[in-house]
């Protein structure tokens, strides 16, 4: 396993250093993660080259743990659902957004964070201070401000988009929960590495799924730039495990999932030179003091 140095580093804090890092390369990998589609490669096919980029960073955590693979039913069993639920649940989520409308799906799905600190409380008996509650709700409350992209084109009159967004809504908020749950019974490099193996077992169906009959970029600017970009998804994904090792999942799960969006959204000005609305900017005022205020959180 590998050691964080507790000499040199207080472990309360751990959890921090990794969600941070998350909520960067997450937010960095929103930004960016359109660049190739606009280039004529199907996002689609970006899962299929996300799941390839999953690879390298499961040999450096196993490397990093010596090696030493958890092979039991148990973890593997426990490692498994993690990855099914977060990669399965990626799947629907693309299928969704074919049917339904986007700036309605992200939104509800952004709560995912919800089903996680309730079955934590319940299950984990975790516990978090009242500063960091009201962090909580103010994290809760940005995700979907955050995610509000406007009206689009969509049939809403036709609600089977709406239960399967909720099925990805429930099925992230649970793989997050299991993430916490199986890393007090495994190695964080294990659950990553079953993680990884699950997510090359959704590539058959990303490619199933892409519709090959319209033209698709091959080159530099297709799956090499996406796979540079999906690689910053990857790691956080690495890093977020280790976070749920060191930290609590009430806390944990709503600061990365309001203060990722939000550094998308920063970049996303930058680059395109845009104001925000109203509705974003009151997510970006909600996330910046929601983060601030769990970042404090000591356990």
């Amino acid at each position: 396993m590998i050691s964080f140095g507790k000499k040199n580093m207080r472990i309360e804090k751990v959890w921090l250093y990794f969600a941070l890092s998350t909520m960067l390369l997450w937010g960095v990998w929103g930004a960016f993660t359109e660049f190739p589609e606009k280039s004529g490669f199907p996002t689609i096919l970006s899962y299929s080259v996300w799941a390839i980029s999953m690879i390298p960073c499961a040999l450096i955590a196993l490397k990093l743990a010596d090696w030493k693979l958890d092979y039991d039913k148990r973890s593997w069993m426990l490692g498994s659902l993690v990855g099914l639920l977060g990669s399965g649940g990626t799947i629907i989520l693309f299928h969704t957004l074919r049917i339904g409308p986007a700036y309605l799906i992200f939104p509800i799905i952004a709560l995912s964070p919800v089903v996680t600190v309730i079955l934590s409380i319940w299950f984990l008996k975790e516990r978090a201070s009242m500063k960091s509650w009201i962090g909580i709700v103010f994290a809760l409350i940005a995700v979907p401000l955050l995610s509000w992209q406007g009206s689009e084109d969509g049939d809403n009159s036709k609600y089977y988009w709406l239960i399967l967004t909720l099925i990805v809504f429930v099925m992230w908020g649970l793989q997050a929960f299991f993430m916490k749950f199986a890393n007090a019974r495994m190695k964080s490099e294990s659950i990553f590495f079953y993680m990884m193996l699950t997510g090359l077992l959704f590539i058959p169906v990303s490619v199933y799924m892409t519709d090959f009959s319209q033209p698709i970029n091959w080159g530099v600017s297709g799956p090499f730039l996406s796979f540079i970009i999906q690689i910053l998804n990857a790691i956080g994904a690495l890093l977020l495990v280790y976070a749920f090792r060191y930290g609590k999942a009430v806390i944990v799960s709503p600061l990365v999932n309001a203060g990722a969006p939000l550094i998308t959204v920063v970049i996303s000005l930058v680059l395109y030179s845009v104001i925000p609305n109203t509705i974003v900017m009151s997510g970006m005022a909600c996330a910046i003091f929601g983060a601030l205020l769990l970042a404090t959180e000591t356990g």
